[in-house]
Parts: structure tokens; C-alpha cells; sequence
């Protein structure tokens, strides 16, 4: 720490009590000085020979007839006073980091300035400050954070700003000639941990981290530390990956239990701030702050009821980058009064963010001038950054769906924003339908219908399939659809030359393509709600398990065909034959328990599945064809 001693006589102040303070010495005071509790006896020549504020007063007082001064308002009080009047009388003083600024303040406020005498105390103190102090990183620290009891001094006297440029220069010098020490705890170099690394048996120079001034900084309060950072912003020095370590670092000090996404409610206006700052001084660039800083900040913001303004700044940040975040950070807790757990609205802005950055779509969310001119153009996404945010989606949905009291609309709505994006399988998005149906199991038929379009059951992997088949939640038709389009998946394995066939009326519940049913004839009618409600009974349900398990070892047999012989793959096709014929059995004996049709369905004829009005049936001929699904 950077010092300077004033004056060459010993210290004669002594003291009488608590609040008297007066100077041994042979000539008698001659003057009262009263600064708040204490009272000074001094004398007038050493005083008033330096200081032009004294003079008037002691005038005024003469004129009055009273030997009392009272000083009421000098900065930093009875201390700084002392300070300033042993200077006057000539004995030793020591002024450093902490008691600088108090001692500028008082002398500026006493008129010490050369008009009054030169080498006066004004003048000392700022060859101190600039040649010294500001030169200094940690003096410069400590400075600045002085003067926050002696406002507004400091800041007249410039005394703020000057610091704070000094910090602000320091953080943007070349990393070569940091020279001086600063704190850096969060990750220690390998010297620091007591290895010194070696070239050809000489030490290598210690090297600085970019962001070595960070911790330092974060000593500073809120409104300090908003001015440093501007500063260095300012600079244009410091790249913006280092700015938004220090914004992260400072929340993680300042906020308690910030790191585990928790607020804690006391001084809820000094957090409020806190974070409002924080928002504002982002850097604009995106991923220049990780994004699940930027959600814990979001869920603080929320927690302390922030203002709308930095809250729609965050989603829209968030949005941009959303493909970084994990499911655990977008668990945001609702806000008060609502009976859900979690703030599905707030998900929902932020995937509606990341959609429409590719569009190039400016939202309705106030926005700064470097804002808007960075949305303005399009932004290409990635196939690779849409499977990400995806996967995050259908995780989160699985996560919410835990709760019993979340509307399916809320669900539906956001699994729709991403229905668009590649997904090579639906295990994932299956999952969270599945949950939610176990958790609501009082859906009507339309919204288990709703829910279960969500899912492509062509990309169910072999494992997913093999459950959907055996859950009971699931209606009917999408238990069809699945098993269905596993026989597909069997019947494209190498050598087996087997094409899936169904009975018409099954047919009937696959997926439409191009506004038609697979395999659909004349006499097909359209899909009922019994058709979308109805689901397998135990017995089917084992029926149809087994035949899934057929499908997928048979299809796991066939990749091993480099190894059988040429009579194997003929036996190998011939069973596969069977065990198609066999799965029309299932499906054929499945619907007749569930249409009320005889065995007759079995023939690839379609037939209204509603209809239990024997008259109203209508067969058709009997037709030899084979119906494949591309």
C-alpha cells in the first residue's frame, strides 16, 4: 500500500477524556474549536495560516464577542479535522488508501489552497493521489470504496471519477505489464498451487489470467461496480466473455444461494437492484454470458418481482442461446398465486425466442438500438442446434408433466413450437406423454386424442415401441400404429423380402397420408372417438407383446445373414412369411374384440370400426393386394 508522511515534529496532540483534544505546549491556546462531540483547544496562528475557512469564521466569532468555533459539517468529522490541523502546526501525518479522501474532503472543505499558502494540503494530497494512489490497483480499490461515507464530496472533488477510471485502465492494459497483485481464487494457475513450471530447467514468467481483475471488482458495491464496468466497456479493451464472467462472478458474491437458482427474502430492494443492474450491463453479443447464468438470473428476476423491461431482455437473451441450457435450470418456479409449479408461460417465450431469430422476427419486447440492429437480420440455426433444443423441450415437458394441476394446453402448446425441428426418434417426447397421461388420468377422449398427435410413432425406437405396446394408457390406435410400423421396420432388414400386410379395417387406424388412410377403399368410414378411447385389454396386451418381441428378435436375427448360408436365408424369409401372417392374425382377432366383426375382418376388406348396426355392414369382395407404407 502506497504512503506518504507529512511534517517532521512529533505528535503533541493529547487528550482529556473522551471529546477533548488539545496540544502540549508552553504557549497557551488561544482558540476553542467544537467539531460534533469534541472540542479542540488550539491555536489560532498555525490554524489560520493555512486555512481560509478558519479565518472567516474566527472573525465572525471576535465580532461576536465568543471564543467557540462550532463546525458541524466538515467531512469526516472530528477525525479528519485533527488530521488536518496537525498538518497545520507541522507534525508528522501519514496519509495512505484509507484516510485520503476523508483528508482531501476536510481540507477542501477548511480552504487549504495555495492562494492561502503555498505547499498547502490541497496540493499535497492530489500530488499524492495522481502520482501514487491512482496508480496503484488495489489502492485504487480502496479509495473508491472510502468515499462512499463522505458523499458528495468525493464525487465534486472528482475524486470518484478519477478512481474509477484508474480501475477501469488497469483492467485494460496489456496482460504483459500487469505487474502489480491482485485476488484470484477461482482458479488458481499451477504456480500459484506451488508448481513452477520449467523450460529447459529456467522458470517461465507467471502467466495473468484474462481475468484477473474480476474478484477485485466484485468488492465494490452495485452502483461502483455498474460505473467500473461501464468504464472498461467503454475502453473497448476487454473482450465481452471476461465482462460477463465479472457480471457472473459479482451475482454469485453478492446474491446469496444465487448458485443454487435461490433468493433469500431480506433485503429484497437491495437484491432487486442488484439484479436490475446486472441485466442492464450484459453484453449484447450472444454467448458472451452462459446461458444458464442467464436463466438462474431469470428465475431471481422473477422470485424478486424485477421489472417487466429487464425479465423480457433476459428470455429474449436466453432465447438466442437456448440450445446451451440443461432441463434443471428451466424448472422457474410459478409466480405467486398460481397452481401450478412451474412457469411454463415464461419456457414457452423463451423456445418462441429461439424460433424466431431464424425468421429474423423483431418481438414486441423493448429492446435497445444494439438490440434491434442485431436482430434485424435472419440468424441460421443449425439442424444440430434445433435437436438440442428439441431434446431440452421434451425433457422439460416430462419434467412439468409431474404436475397434476398443469392444463394439457399448456403442454400441447409448447411441444407444438418445436414440432418442426428434427428429432431422428420420439422416445423422449413419448416419455413426457406418457408421464402426463399417468398423471391425468382423467382426460377425456378429444384430449387423449390432442396429445397423442404429438408423437411420430415411425420414430419410436425398438425399446420405446416394445413399451407403448404394453401401455395401457395409450388409446388403441396408436398401440396399432406402433406395432404396425415395427413390422415395417422388420420387414426392411437385409434378405427379408416379406412387405407388411393388414386387414383393411386396421388399416383404417394408421396415420393418414396426402388426406387419405393407408389402404383405405371405398367402404372405409373415418376414425371414431371409441376408436382413439378404446385401449388393449390384459389379454391382448400379451398377445401383442409377443408378437412385438417376435418382430425384434427376428429383425435382429437378420443382421447376422453374412454368417447362414444361402438354404438359411430361404428359411429365414419363410419365417418371416409366417410370422407375418401371424401378426394379421393379432391384428385381425385384436379388432374383432374391439369393432364387434366377426373373423371375417380378417380378409383385407375396411369396415366402418363405429357401426354395431349389423344391416348398415357393408362387404366388399375379398381382394389379393399387398399394402406397403413408405
Amino acid at each position: 500500500m502506497k504512503f506518504m508522511k507529512l511534517g517532521s515534529k512529533p505528535d503533541s496532540f493529547q487528550t482529556n477524556g473522551n471529546d477533548v483534544r488539545y496540544v502540549a505546549a508552553e504557549l497557551a491556546t488561544d482558540i476553542i474549536i467544537i467539531v460534533g462531540d469534541v472540542k479542540f483547544y488550539l491555536h489560532k496562528f498555525p490554524l489560520l495560516s493555512k486555512s481560509a475557512r478558519l479565518q472567516k469564521l474566527a472573525s465572525v466569532a471576535n465580532e461576536e464577542n465568543n471564543a467557540e468555533i462550532h463546525i458541524r459539517d466538515i467531512p469526516g468529522g472530528s477525525a479528519s479535522f485533527e488530521l488536518c490541523a496537525k498538518f497545520c502546526y507541522g507534525m508528522k501525518v501519514t496519509l495512505n488508501a484509507y484516510n485520503v479522501v476523508a483528508a482531501r474532503c476536510a481540507a477542501e472543505y477548511l480552504e487549504m489552497h495555495e492562494s492561502v499558502e503555498k505547499g498547502n494540503l490541497v496540493y499535497k494530497i492530489d500530488v499524492f493521489l495522481n502520482a501514487s494512489i491512482l496508480r496503484s490497483w488495489k489502492d485504487s480499490i480502496i479509495v473508491l470504496q472510502t468515499t462512499r461515507s463522505l458523499l458528495p464530496w468525493p464525487e465534486d472533488l472528482k475524486v470518484v471519477s478519477r478512481c474509477i477510471d484508474s480501475i477501469a485502465s488497469n483492467a485494460s492494459i496489456d496482460l504483459s505489464k500487469v505487474e502489480w497483485t491482485y485476488t484470484y481464487n477461482r482458479k488458481k494457475l499451477p504456480s500459484e498451487n506451488g508448481i513452477e513450471p520449467q523450460w529447459n530447467d529456467v522458470k517461465k514468467q507467471q502467466a495473468v489470467p484474462k481475468d484477473w481483475w474480476v474478484e477485485d471488482l466484485c468488492e465494490l458495491e452495485i452502483d461502483f461496480f455498474k460505473r467500473a464496468i461501464l468504464a472498461i466497456k467503454t475502453k473497448g479493451r476487454v473482450s465481452n466473455d471476461i465482462i460477463g464472467e465479472a457480471l457472473k462472478s459479482y451475482a454469485l458474491k453478492k446474491l446469496p444461494s444465487f448458485s443454487k437458482g435461490l433468493v433469500q427474502a431480506n433485503d429484497l430492494l437491495k437484491y432487486k437492484s442488484l439484479v436490475d443492474t446486472i441485466v442492464l450491463l450484459l453484453p449484447i453479443e450472444s454467448g458472451s454470458v452462459p446461458c444458464t447464468f442467464l436463466l438462474k438470473l431469470l428465475k431471481a428476476a422473477i422470485l424478486l418481482d424485477c421489472g417487466e423491461i429487464g425479465k423480457k431482455r433476459l428470455v429474449r437473451r436466453i432465447g438466442r442461446q437456448l440450445e446451451e441450457a440443461i432441463v434443471a435450470d428451466l424448472l422457474i418456479p410459478a409466480p405467486a398465486g398460481e397452481i401450478i409449479l412451474y412457469d411454463v408461460d415464461v419456457i414457452q417465450s423463451i423456445v418462441e425466442e429461439f424460433v424466431m431469430q431464424e425468421q429474423g422476427i423483431t418481438s414486441d419486447k423493448p429492446m435497445s438500438e444494439e438490440e434491434l440492429q442485431e436482430i434485424r437480420s435472419p440468424t441460421f440455426i443449425s439442424d444440430t442446434s434445433k435437436q438440442a433444443v428439441a431434446k431440452l423441450v421434451d425433457g422439460y415437458l416430462t419434467e412439468i408433466s409431474k404436475d397434476r394441476n398443469l392444463p394439457l394446453s399448456k403442454f400441447v402448446a409448447l411441444a407444438e413450437s418445436v414440432s418442426r425441428f428434427p428429432r431422428p426418434v420420439h422416445d423422449r417426447l413419448y416419455r413426457a406423454i406418457d408421464t402426463y397421461l399417468k398423471e391425468h388420468p382423467a382426460l377425456s377422449k378429444s384430449e387423449r386424442k390432442k396429445i397423442c398427435r404429438l408423437m411420430n410413432c415411425k420414430k419410436l425406437s425398438v425399446d420405446a415401441s416394445m413399451h407403448a405396446v404394453q401401455n395401457e394408457r395409450l388409446p388403441l390406435r396408436v398401440v396399432v400404429q406402433v406395432l404396425f410400423f415395427e413390422q415395417i421396420r422388420a420387414s426392411k432388414a437385409p434378405n427379408t423380402a416379406v412387405k407388411p400386410d393388414l386387414p383393411g379395417n386396421l388399416r383404417s387406424l394408421l396415420p393418414r397420408e396426402n388426406g387419405g388412410s393407408h389402404g383405405s377403399s371405398r367402404t372405409a368410414t373415418t376414425n371414431t372417438e371409441e376408436d382413439w378411447d378404446s385401449v388393449p385389454t390384459v389379454e391382448e396386451l400379451k398377445v401383442l407383446k409377443g408378437e412385438l418381441a417376435s418382430l425384434k428378435l427376428g429383425s435382429r436375427r437378420s443382421l447376422k445373414t453374412d454368417e447362414k448360408s444361402r438354404n438359411s436365408h430361404e428359411t429365414a424369409a419363410t419365417a418371416k412369411v409366417q410370422g407375418t401372417l401371424a401378426t394379421k392374425k393379432v391384428f385381425a382377432k385384436l379388432w374383432s374384440s374391439k369393432g364387434g366383426q366377426d373373423d371375417s375382418s380378417t380378409d383385407d376388406t375396411s369396415g366402418s370400426p363405429g357401426s354395431t348396426n349389423k344391416e348398415e355392414v357393408k362387404s366388399t369382395p375379398s381382394r389379393n393386394r399387398r399394402y406397403s407404407v413408405s
